[in-house]
């Protein structure tokens, strides 16, 4: 894989492969090992209060001199906050995702960062390119977690953003392999950023537990609840099949957010209860055999990209 473009160019990195920033999941020994691989490690602030995301910029610091960023979902009260944690610690690279970029891209970009917004559709991406983002995340429904309501397939995401803006696109949602990789440059997109496959690494921060359920899951293994109140992929276990059983009795917002509680994500993901937690993982569980450290991932990831490259161009 010998891709130079503008996602390489923007971000200063070798391999256009962006890792998510997951909640509970993205610590710095996760950002650090995929941007000490060439790519770009993102660290995950949504489960994280100012000052620790504050200690994980500074060990990170500690661990890679390459480029890494945050990810910061824009929804959470204390987000102005988290944000002025990455200015002072002059993280340049700023994902946001769960809200409008606009209400803090003058002051992102004052401090010169590059921001990169994620969105489930094309009314978004535009929005997004007109407040001044760098690039966007066309994430699709096959992603793990919180999800757009449209409902829109990666496949048919990445060439309607690719035709609809000028500024470049990452293509996320049930990316886990070098072939679809190679796919989402094929329809458009100038780079991956992916979620699932690096959640199920040594490096990730989640609880083994979480790790070996996405491991055990089928080509069915994910399912998509709460819609009422904001649309979840995550594994199915008890607590989702319970959810979608309300949903299925007409449960309102109030049940819906009553079974939801409080600290799913965290329940489940960070403290290994597979059965009651919010198991949010993408559709691209189905394809991962094991848990694996960052840096053979990605070897594999390259080598699949190449030889589906290779194995494309033998057609012709």
């Amino acid at each position: 894989m010998k891709i130079k473009n503008r996602i390489t160019d923007l971000f200063k990195i070798e391999y256009p492969i962006i890792q998510a920033g997951m909640v509970w999941v993205s610590g710095y020994k996760l950002a650090t090992a995929v941007s000490n691989c060439g790519g770009l490690g993102l660290i995950g602030s949504g489960s994280m209060k100012p000052e620790l995301l504050r200690e994980h910029i500074q060990k990170a610091k500690s661990k890679t001199t390459k480029p890494f960023g945050v990810n910061i979902p824009l929804l959470r009260g204390d987000a102005e906050e988290l944000i002025k944690v990455v200015i002072e610690e002059k993280v340049k690279i700023v994902f946001t995702s769960a809200g409008h970029p606009g209400k803090y891209i003058d002051i992102l970009k004052r401090n010169d960062i590059k921001v990169v917004h994620v969105v489930p559709s094309v009314k978004y991406a535009k929005k997004a390119e007109e407040v001044g983002c760098d690039a966007i995340v066309g994430e699709g429904y096959e992603a793990g977690g919180h999800n757009g309501f449209d409902e829109i397939t990666t496949f048919c995401l990445i060439p309607a953003l690719v035709e609809s803006v000028k500024i470049p696109v990452i293509a996320a949602g049930g990316i886990a392999t070098g072939a679809q990789i190679a796919a989402a440059f094929a329809l458009g997109a100038e780079g991956v950023q992916i979620g699932t496959r690096f959640a199920a690494t040594t490096e990730s921060s989640a609880h083994e537990n979480y790790k070996q359920k996405i491991v055990e899951a089928q080509d069915n293994g994910t399912i998509i609840g709460f819609r009422k109140i904001g649309l979840v992929r995550m594994l199915k276990n008890n607590f989702a099949l319970r959810a979608i059983e309300a949903e299925n009795s007409c449960a309102d917002e109030k049940k819906l957010r009553e079974i939801w509680g409080e600290k799913r994500e965290r329940l489940g993901i960070f403290e290994g209860d597979i059965e009651e937690g919010a198991l949010e993982a993408g559709q691209s569980a189905g394809l991962i055999k094991n848990i694996l450290p960052v840096e053979e991932v990605f070897q594999r990831l390259i080598i699949e990209f190449d030889q589906t490259i290779k194995k494309m161009s033998s057609l012709i």
